[in-house]
């Protein structure tokens, strides 16, 4: 049952198909007003055997009940309203179920469930109290400033577009990623940028670190003080203190680690 307290235009015909409705139960009768004079006996409405049709632009100044509103086919079905339309769905006891409003600021939905879906049945999007679906195959966001998370949030990909850069980043907390199996952490066609103010940990609680690559460069390590007889050498062993911390010294004929051990301090 479809209640309409708005005006309703329709172009060029519309077809109402009215259901019997007991007088004492919706009193008073609604009163239709036509745009235009009487032509013949009632103007554009004509009573056919499917219901009524009405040509023109009519106007209900109080409820319409009907079983089902139609423009002719091929023309559009207006619904015009100088404040609001609102569509409610009612039981038996008219207790209203769901309901549209499509107001000049917002389009409200009140339902327990609200989809949206594909016209061979795929769910598209869904929303209730305890979840939002999004069952399209990609999810873009295009906003230049990206997506907000204030909770966590769980899926199997997080990808950019092609060409384009990806970063997660959280500007005053922290940011972690977990998943059971493992983390892969992948850029085909580009360099991989880890940046922090402080400690950058890699650890590993039962199996090991590995980095697997032609070249691995540390240019920023600390250096062991040099003798003057080998000031000009430019080898330097790379050295290992007891709290794991890296250093260079200076090659000499034999390991000189334990000469700049005060490195570690």
């Amino acid at each position: 049952m479809l209640t309409a307290t708005a005006a309703l235009r329709t172009f060029p015909s519309v077809t109402m198909f009215v259901t019997e409705m007991p007088q004492e139960q919706y009193a008073p009768r609604s009163t239709m007003q036509t745009s235009e004079g009487p032509q013949d006996g009632m103007g554009n409405l004509r009573i056919t055997d499917k219901g009524l049709k009405l040509e023109g632009d009519s106007e209900f100044l109080k409820p319409l009940y009907a079983k089902e509103i139609r423009s002719r086919p091929g023309n559009p079905l207006y619904f015009q309203s100088a404040r609001n339309v609102t569509v409610n769905i009612l039981n038996d006891k008219t207790k209203v179920l769901t309901r549209l409003v499509t107001g000049p600021q917002a389009v409200e939905a009140h339902s327990q469930k609200f989809e949206v879906k594909t016209l061979s049945g795929k769910l598209l999007f869904s929303a209730d109290d305890n979840e939002v679906v999004v069952g399209a195959e990609r999810l873009r966001v295009l906003g230049a400033e990206g997506t907000v998370f204030p909770k966590s949030i769980e899926t199997p990909n997080v990808r950019a577009d092609p060409f384009k850069e990806l970063r997660l980043e959280s500007p005053t907390r922290a940011l972690v990623m977990e998943a059971p199996k493992g983390i892969e952490i992948n850029a085909e066609a580009g360099s991989l940028k880890a940046t922090c103010r402080t400690e950058l940990r890699l650890e590993s609680k039962d199996g090991e670190i590995t980095l697997n690559s032609a070249k691995i460069k540390l240019p920023n390590l600390p250096q062991g003080s040099s003798s003057s007889a080998g000031s000009r050498q430019k080898i330097y062993e790379l050295c290992v203190c007891p709290n794991g911390r890296l250093f260079l010294s200076q090659a000499g004929t034999s390991s000189t680690c334990q000469i700049n051990t005060s490195v570690c301090l």
